[in-house]
């Protein structure tokens, strides 16, 4: 992808959870991501779960429910719904 090569985030395929660990932590400072990432498992379990292509934001609570889920990305985003939403939970 031309944005990934513009971003110097372009890496070979991980072959270990260590090894996708180090990448994951690479991408995340490359990219100056300010939230908590997390890292699936080799089946992509969590991807197929959530829907995560195309891109979509979820809001999860303390109790590990989903309390928002954003349409398909970037368009779908409208940060005011995830404001909405992260406001409630107070």
């Amino acid at each position: 992808m031309q944005s990934n090569v513009r971003d110097k985030v372009v890496f070979s395929s991980p072959k270990s959870m260590e090894e996708r660990g180090q990448v994951a932590g690479m991408c995340v400072r490359k990219l100056g991501i300010k939230f908590p990432a997390l890292i699936d498992n080799f089946d992509n379990a969590t991807e197929q779960a959530y829907t995560g292509w195309p891109d979509r934001i979820y809001l999860i609570d303390k109790a590990g429910r989903v309390v928002y889920k954003s349409r398909p990305g970037p368009f779908g985003f409208h940060p005011e719904e995830l404001k909405a939403s992260l406001q409630q939970l107070r």
